[in-house]
């Protein structure tokens, strides 16, 4: 009996991969976008929180004291001065969204932010679609599949596509306005070209870095002494610029290209003030973002066939190079030009494969290292997709909104060097919180709060268990009682990074309640 059901489930498993194969033959696209759908779907139900300090405090937080009417730094009519910098057309589609969201009374934070990684992962997959179209029309579907794997189940991109990261958001436009030059190439309606640089302007709107890469483009097309196509493209992508910043500037501040003069000062002024690196850091990056050997397999094919697809090659390589000389480096900045140097690495590299007299006499240790790749690969994929980051903070304050009591609450840091930001966007509330560091002990707090009469803080949040019996004592020496009401960890994930770098300070949070004297 034993051995009929085993038999039965063998011959199910045989059909139903005999079917996945078939189905995948006949529609390979499909079956990678439905993969990568999946992965990211994944991502926006079960990875919460945020990856870096900008997709949400300048970006969600924006777009929510906006709808709130709250005062902001970033916008004039809530009281902002001057500038910051920052452009407002990927806050402002947040606005948007939450306004019609509120519409419908859906308030509730993380029901928003869900929403939010939905919209977002089904946007990304129009990096994997246009990676795969653009592959297909200077390749092959061979390497056009390789691409859309990649591009659909790479170890990092299903997190990265979840998340507000105006430097993963502002890919898709790029890709499009690269896939349909590439198919235009020898087309004679110069008209079409002025539609194709209003598709790559938009770019510009969410990240202004990428003007290098639509000046790589235009550069190309100059090169191919097609100059009334450079023209044309030029044209769209300047009034894609002129609408989306410059008059939204002008209405907002009452002075075009606003935002972008003042975050092209500030970077000519301040850069040396973020982290820094050597030249090479972000080749560093490259080697072991992808895996060694994979990433020695992308560089050589992209330097291998570097000419042979100038009009994608020569864009991300201007971008790339001018993000390694520059002095502010942050690992998220190269990553608009990642779907690129991925295309013509693979078809690069195959081609140089298929020609290599090493590698034909070595099939078995190329397919071990592709065997090496993808188990790793599936190890990472598996772990990150779907992990929280910086989840302790969000947690933290929506147990306050929770609680519907806290208005106002301390942060002691004292353990660091200084204060940290939370996302009040969860609480409901924007006061800040008063904090107490190294600078700014227990006793003088309570000292100003009493002085100057302003409200008194319910409950203090203790970051980081180091000393915390000390610490604890001396805010309640401020008061009549502390008593513990919560431990709020951090999650596996931002356990690791702190591990593996100390320097990635991913709390973990205890919550007191204050009873005064």
């Amino acid at each position: 009996m034993q051995f009929v059901v085993h038999s039965s489930f063998l011959d199910y498993f045989c059909i139903m991969k005999s079917a996945i194969s078939k189905f995948y033959q006949e529609n390979p696209l499909k079956s990678i976008l439905m993969v990568g759908l999946f992965f990211r779907l994944i991502a926006a139900i079960f990875s919460e929180g945020y990856a870096f300090q900008d997709d949400h405090f300048l970006i969600i937080e924006v777009a929510q004291q906006w709808l709130d009417r709250s005062p902001s730094e970033l916008l004039p009519q809530l009281g902002a001065k001057v500038p910051s910098g920052h452009s407002f057309f990927y806050p402002g589609l947040h606005y948007y969204f939450f306004s019609f969201l509120h519409g419908l009374g859906i308030d509730n934070p993380n029901t928003k932010m869900l929403l939010v990684r939905i919209l977002h992962a089904l946007y990304s997959m129009t990096i994997v679609l246009y990676g795969f179209k653009i592959t297909s029309l200077i390749s092959n579907k061979k390497n056009a599949a390789t691409v859309g794997w990649i591009l659909a189940i790479f170890w990092i991109f299903p997190l990265l596509s979840v998340r507000n990261l105006i430097e993963y958001v502002c890919i898709p436009p790029l890709m499009l306005a690269t896939f349909l030059i590439i198919k235009h190439q020898n087309s004679q309606k110069w008209f079409t070209f002025v539609g194709i640089g209003l598709i790559a302007g938009i770019a510009f709107s969410f990240r202004f870095q990428t003007i290098l890469f639509i000046g790589g483009m235009g550069l190309v097309l100059l090169l191919q002494k097609e100059v009334k196509k450079t023209i044309m493209f030029g044209i769209g992508a300047l009034i894609a610029i002129i609408l989306l910043q410059g008059v939204v500037d002008y209405l907002i501040w009452q002075k075009p290209f606003a935002e972008f003069l003042e975050y092209t000062n500030y970077n000519l002024h301040h850069s040396g003030e973020y982290p820094n690196g050597p030249w090479y850091n972000y080749s560093l990056l490259l080697l072991g973002l992808f895996i060694i050997p994979l990433s020695f397999y992308l560089i050589w094919g992209n330097f291998y066939i570097f000419r042979k697809y100038l009009i994608i090659s020569l864009p991300w390589f201007l971008f790339f190079i001018f993000h390694s000389y520059f002095p502010n480096k942050q690992e998220r900045f190269v990553l608009p030009v990642m779907p690129f140097f991925i295309i013509v690495g693979v078809v690069g590299w195959n081609e140089y494969l298929s020609k290599s007299k090493f590698w034909l006499n070595r099939q078995k240790i190329y397919k071990a290292t592709l065997t090496w790749i993808l188990c790793v690969n599936i190890f990472l994929l598996c772990f990150l997709t779907p992990a929280s980051t910086k989840i302790s903070k969000v947690r933290v304050m929506n147990y306050f909104r929770e609680r519907g009591d806290v208005s106002h609450f301390v942060l002691e840091t004292t353990q660091m060097w200084g204060s940290v930001l939370m996302p009040r966007f969860y609480h409901g509330l924007w006061e800040l919180p008063y904090t107490i560091t190294q600078v700014f002990n227990a006793e003088q707090l309570f000292d100003t709060i009493a002085v100057l009469n302003s409200p008194r803080p319910s409950h203090v949040v203790f970051a980081e268990p180091k000393d915390l019996e000390k610490r604890v004592s001396l805010v309640k020496a401020q008061v009549k009682d502390l008593i513990f009401e919560k431990e709020i960890e951090s999650s596996y994930l931002d356990k690791t990074m702190t591990w593996l770098n100390p320097v990635n300070v991913n709390q973990t949070y205890f919550i007191y309640r204050i009873v005064y004297k």
